[in-house]
């Protein structure tokens, strides 16, 4: 357990522009004049940010590919072959049946948006876990992919780090903008080899990657998403984070150098990008250790047990409650995956009990819970919510009623910041198989994120090597499920 003993203060801006220009135009520490100006002039090209709805985003990612006939688009019309053993239930939504096995979001579906009509044609787990994660079809193989590079396209997360480093004193923030839970997607499989691609930062650069927290399990067969997890498993421990000695913070600062700090300063204006990089996650590092506000977000034992079963003692519940504290804190996008021991935790094509007795109970109470928990906080007003996998399923069953790959239709659960609750979006055909009206694309289901948090979707940042690059290609945002 990593304790701190004292807590250091800071500046927004340590050095002054015209400290910066004297220093440079005397040739300190090797940099000149021109140099500090065109570096100040590219620092100054960072995205624009209007006014957005919402101040934070909660992306709920149900990893493996949840069934559209066991969630939110049922077909109790069709055959048996395709509309499975779960029967539907009303919801206080006018025409949507939602499964027997989620009731509680049933009862309060007025507080959100389900959009019945995602879809794509990358019908890959990691391909389409990237595509989903950063609104772009990519070149990941079909069967491949199972670690992220730094040539993939950064995530909506990491692009939401990258303009809140770039804001005045943004590289002084004690929380990072950016956060995954409960762990990087693939660190839970049953090797742990795998570093699955679409939540990083990729050509962008590391220093927006997320901050990732990590929670072992006991043994390679343990699922700590489907039981309850104790306090001392419930650490969140930061990755690359942890110590088992006191960290005197003042003595760390004092070891600094004024050459340190003056270099510090210029390597925000320039330098080499992978000291750059380097630097932020330094700094990151030093300002999460030392802050109140971050050990207090991070510290869930302080929540009333009351909340704490509200959400569920499994590790999908207690993300879900972490991620409300972190929006709460001040961190501005967080993803919570549900991925389970073998990595594909909703990937059924022979689990359908799992479906039914795991997957589907502990997703509804998560979910309902932290929907209720926003709004009783006055948080559901400014704070997005989005739940979704990267794929569907068959319409039609296989022999063990598990279903296979089926990207072409899925739903998505999307709350808050304006969203229009209680109302459904898109429609489907007879079978679940294909969208009737209002497809909903990646592209678009990214660019509808940027907009609400304020960003433009058809934003330009440059490339690893310099060039303007779009983020995404064609996409729209969905605005007609906001009020």
């Amino acid at each position: 357990m990593l304790s701190i003993t004292t807590r250091g203060t800071r500046v927004c801006d340590g050095m002054s522009r015209r400290q910066l220009l004297q220093a440079g135009g005397a040739g300190l520490l090797g940099l000149s004049l021109p140099r500090v100006l065109a570096a100040e002039e590219a620092r100054g090209n960072a995205p624009a940010r209007r006014p957005g709805r919402a101040k934070s985003v909660i992306f709920l990612f149900l990893f493996g590919g949840p069934s559209q006939l066991e969630t939110f688009d049922l077909k109790p019309e069709a055959p048996t072959q395709v509309r499975g053993p779960l029967k539907p239930i009303p919801s206080r939504t006018d025409g949507l049946l939602i499964s027997e096995a989620l009731p509680r979001l049933a009862q309060i579906s007025h507080r959100y948006c389900v959009i019945r009509t995602m879809t794509h044609d990358f019908n890959d787990h990691s391909g389409g876990g990237h595509y989903i994660q950063t609104g772009k079809r990519w070149h990941i193989p079909i069967g491949g992919g199972f670690n992220a590079t730094s040539k993939d396209w950064p995530s909506v997360g990491s692009v939401v780090e990258y303009t809140a480093q770039h804001e005045p004193c943004g590289l002084q923030r004690d929380l990072p903008a950016y956060a995954v839970l409960p762990n990087r997607l693939g660190r839970l499989e049953q090797m742990g080899q795998y570093l699955r691609p679409g939540e990083y930062a990729g050509w962008l650069g590391q220093a927006y990657n997320p901050l990732t927290t990590t929670v072992d399990k006991r043994n390679l067969t343990d699922n700590p998403y489907w039981r309850d997890c104790t306090d001392a498993e419930l650490t969140f421990q930061l990755q690359g984070l942890s110590s088992p000695k006191e960290v005197q913070i003042d003595r760390l600062s004092k070891r600094r150098t004024l050459l340190q700090q003056f270099e510090a300063r210029l390597d925000r204006l320039d330098g080499d990008a992978q000291f750059a990089s380097y630097d932020r996650f330094q700094q990151r590092a030093l300002g999460l250790i030392s802050s109140d506000r971050a050990r207090k977000a991070l510290d869930l034992q302080s929540e009333p047990a009351k909340v704490r079963d509200r959400y569920g003692r499994h590790l999908f519940g207690q993300s879900c409650l972490l991620a409300r504290r972190l929006v709460e804190a001040g961190v501005r996008f967080v993803t919570v995956h549900y991925e389970t021991i073998d990595g594909y935790g909703w990937d059924s094509h022979v689990h359908s009990d799992d479906v039914k007795n795991h997957l589907l109970p502990t997703t509804d109470q998560a979910a309902a819970a932290l929907l209720e928990d926003l709004h009783d906080r006055g948080m559901l007003h400014d704070t997005l919510v989005v739940m979704l996998g990267e794929m569907g399923r068959t319409p039609k069953a296989n022999a063990r009623w598990g279903r296979d790959h089926w990207s072409t239709l899925f739903p998505a659960l999307i709350a808050g910041a304006g969203v229009r609750g209680g109302i459904c979006y898109g429609s489907s055909d007879a079978e679940a198989a294909f969208p009737d009206e209002n497809p909903v694309r990646p592209e678009d289901l990214a660019a509808t994120l940027y907009w609400a948090q304020g960003l433009d979707p058809e934003m330009m940042l440059e490339d690893s090597e310099g060039r303007p690059t779009p983020l995404i290609d064609d996409g729209r945002p969905v605005t007609g499920i906001f009020g």
